[in-house]
């Protein structure tokens, strides 16, 4: 006689969050081909700077993932989460502190309705890597952290000067490509 647990089936949420690698890649790419926006292509590009990193620093720390996860790389931090919190802090920052771009429809609805959707996604994946079984509560906690952080340093850099090259490759990719 089998046990409940092994006739468990996952939610169809938590199969959707697990694979919700591919989703946010996918906006992320299509929000920038739609958008044409440097500042939108930087998000693109911190968001991997973040993943990146935090890879390197699970090759350092090497701690091991949960004993019943599935998952053969290090779990100290949880790249997920780190990039979950990137997105979580980053988006509400550029929605409340940057001007918007004038190909982003929508005015005050895009500044208010893509944190209220960006936040708890985020939030939900990062809790989901635990429920899933990949990550312990430390791991998704310092990965978090880290994505929070590194998001703060990242709006920081285009904020405090990385604007005015974001400036400029709008205008030469508009020459070249005629988009506006």
């Amino acid at each position: 006689m089998s046990s409940s647990s092994q006739n468990w089936q996952r939610p169809w949420w938590l199969s959707f969050l697990d694979r919700t690698n591919i989703t946010v890649t996918a906006i992320t790419t299509i929000s920038i081909l739609l958008t044409r926006s440097a500042g939108v292509a930087y998000v693109g590009a911190g968001a991997v700077a973040c993943s990146l990193s935090v890879k390197v620093l699970k090759r350092g720390i090497q701690q091991p993932r949960p004993v019943l996860g599935k998952k053969k790389s290090y779990g100290m931090p949880s790249t997920h989460s780190a990039s979950s919190g990137f997105f979580l802090a980053y988006v509400p920052l550029a929605c409340l502190y940057l001007p918007l771009h004038p190909s982003v429809p929508g005015g005050v609805v895009a500044r208010v309705l893509v944190p209220v959707v960006v936040v708890p996604w985020a939030a939900m994946i990062v809790l989901s890597r635990v429920w899933l079984g990949h990550h312990t509560w430390a791991q998704v906690t310092v990965g978090c952290a880290y994505g929070i952080v590194f998001a703060g340093m990242w709006f920081m850099l285009w904020t405090q000067g990385l604007v005015e090259y974001g400036r400029t490759a709008e205008d030469l990719a508009d020459s070249i490509f005629g988009w506006r």
